[in-house]
């Protein structure tokens, strides 16, 4: 059954967090100018959109997702012209935009909020003022309440307590959110990145929660389905082609499908997280493990066939600006950095879904290794530098683990100071793994992780199974392999990886072509033994 989001089946994101990617003015910061000089690079690789996260007005208290002004851009990043010529340059190099729309809460600079502050009724109304609180938790750790003494009221911040949140029950705010995201439409942009959307719907009634942080009164809330069919309808539902994705934060996989499935009217596609956890004791990200593989596929596996029996698509992603770095997380940075991160990536990218590439991913970029906290900027991570239990060994062993900042280090473009970034200070130091390589280094190199990147996504467009096809899991129990098939008509592509840095033998079917591998001197045998971190892509006979 064909669906409309199909559209988008073969389609490649490249998320760039903008100020870290490329600076061109010498403040240590990376601009919009920046992403219009590397738009070459970017067709190079082959991508169909670059998402880009914040670059409006903001305070920057957390890095852009505290927006003062939806309309505007943050000098930091450039002008509105210089968004306006980013569009139309890259579409002169069949790229399109994907903006990021954070509209579960406001900066608390919004001119909405200091309105508020002043005991404006209607907008006090356009976020969550009470005069008695609940035990909520911020998910950056302490309450989600802050107390205004002029008012003698609390307002709500599920995140910062510079992030209050809007009041999305309320019509005005509504019609306010429509309008901003027609604005950027109307700019020539297609495609819409909805920040912790599934957080938008609030309770009628607040109440403590005995069990846990607060999450499960206001995540996938009572009327969240039908804000984001309205807001379809007002908007982006209205024009041709418009990729929307909602960043879920730890949705069900019964209402994550929903959110994507076709003839609801809602989003196109969506992020989910729960396969990032999977290195998480007891679901608490700065309590890290080992990583649990069996566990991995398993969730992997179950959103994969869901969104399949709905027709809904999943954004593929290991690596994101809130995320550590896969190659260092899943892979092995010292002894394999190419199989390592060539293998992941191929795993991840050969399912069904649309993918998503971070900056820096194509070319292996490893975790920051800071090795002491006057290197981390994150706000979060130094919150939570207070909290993890230890000594300074450990909690500095934790942030290296986890910490958001691993994925926010700077590109590194040559091997000039700064590797090129800046010709000023970095606002956050280049990562100081021994493993990282440049881009320029990574174009001459053929056998780069780059050019293994460039291939997955002409595969991804040569081979119709690839993005069209459905998906089946083998041996999901296999302690080392991650096996799959992706089918169409009569075309079956066997996708299978070694997770990890011992050898393994594996059965494989009779007669196949090879038509992708990671390692060199790859050959087909029926009992293979599969390098450490192998991976391999064949066409079945």
């Amino acid at each position: 059954m064909k669906h409309n989001n199909d559209i988008f089946a073969d389609k490649v994101v490249y998320q760039i967090y903008p100020r870290s990617f490329k600076d061109t003015d010498g403040d240590g910061i990376g601009d919009l100018r920046g992403v219009i000089d590397s738009l070459d690079y970017l067709e190079l690789l082959g991508v169909d959109m670059i998402w880009l996260t914040p670059f409006f007005v903001s305070p920057q208290n957390d890095n852009g997702y505290d927006v003062a002004d939806y309309r505007a851009i943050d000098p930091l990043f450039g002008t509105m012209e210089t968004v306006e010529e980013l569009i139309a340059k890259a579409k002169e190099h069949k790229i399109e935009i994907m903006l990021d729309m954070v509209l579960n809460h406001t900066s608390t600079e919004h001119e909405w909020f200091k309105k508020a502050l002043t005991g404006d009724k209607k907008y006090m109304d356009y976020y969550f003022f009470k005069d008695t609180t609940t035990n909520w938790q911020s998910k950056f750790g302490g309450p989600a309440w802050t107390y205004v003494e002029d008012l003698n009221l609390n307002y709500l911040h599920l995140f910062d307590t510079t992030q209050a949140d809007l009041n999305w029950e309320n019509e005005a705010v509504f019609k306010e959110v429509c309008d901003i995201v027609n604005f950027w439409l109307d700019k020539g942009i297609t495609g819409l990145r909805f920040d912790v959307i599934n957080l938008v719907s609030k309770p009628d009634v607040f109440e403590d929660d005995h069990v846990w942080d607060g999450r499960r009164f206001y995540t996938d809330g009572p009327r969240i389905h039908e804000h984001l069919n309205k807001l379809n309808t007002h908007t982006f539902g209205n024009r041709d082609n418009i990729l929307t994705v909602g960043e879920m934060s730890s949705t069900s996989l019964e209402e994550g499908v929903k959110y994507a499935s076709p003839g609801r009217n809602e989003l196109a596609t969506i992020f989910n997280f729960h396969h990032l956890k999977v290195d998480y004791v007891d679901n608490k990200k700065w309590h890290p493990k080992a990583f649990d593989f069996i566990e991995l596929k398993k969730i992997l596996a179950e959103w994969q066939v869901a969104t399949q029996e709905s027709g809904a698509l999943l954004a593929l992603f290991l690596n994101n600006h809130d995320q550590p770095r896969s190659v260092s997380r899943f892979g092995d940075v010292v002894d394999y950095h190419k199989e390592s991160a060539k293998m992941l990536a191929t795993a991840i990218q050969g399912m069904r879904g649309i993918v998503y590439i971070y900056q820096g991913e194509e070319i292996g970029l490893p975790n920051a290794e800071f090795n002491e906290l006057k290197y981390y900027k994150d706000i979060e991570s130094l919150n939570a530098y207070e909290t993890i239990e230890g000594d300074v060994s450990r909690k500095l062993a934790v942030l290296e683990a986890h910490s958001r900042d691993n994925g926010r280090t700077p590109m590194p473009w040559d091997n000039s100071e700064n590797h090129g970034f800046t010709t000023g200070t970095p606002w956050l130091d280049l990562s100081h793994s021994k493993a990282l390589v440049s881009v320029e280094d990574s174009l001459k190199d053929p056998d780069s992780i780059f050019y293994h990147y460039q291939k997955l996504i002409q595969y991804r467009k040569q081979y119709p199974s690839w993005s069209l096809g459905s998906i089946e899991f083998i041996d999901l129990d296999h302690p080392q392999i991650f096996a799959y098939t992706r089918t169409l008509d009569d075309e079956v592509l066997l996708f299978v990886h070694n997770f990890y840095k011992k050898e393994v033998e594996y059965k494989l079917p009779a007669g196949g072509t090879l038509i992708l591998s990671n390692c060199k001197d790859t050959k087909l045998e029926k009992e293979m033994r599969m390098k450490p971190f192998e991976s391999i892509v064949m066409k079945l006979a």
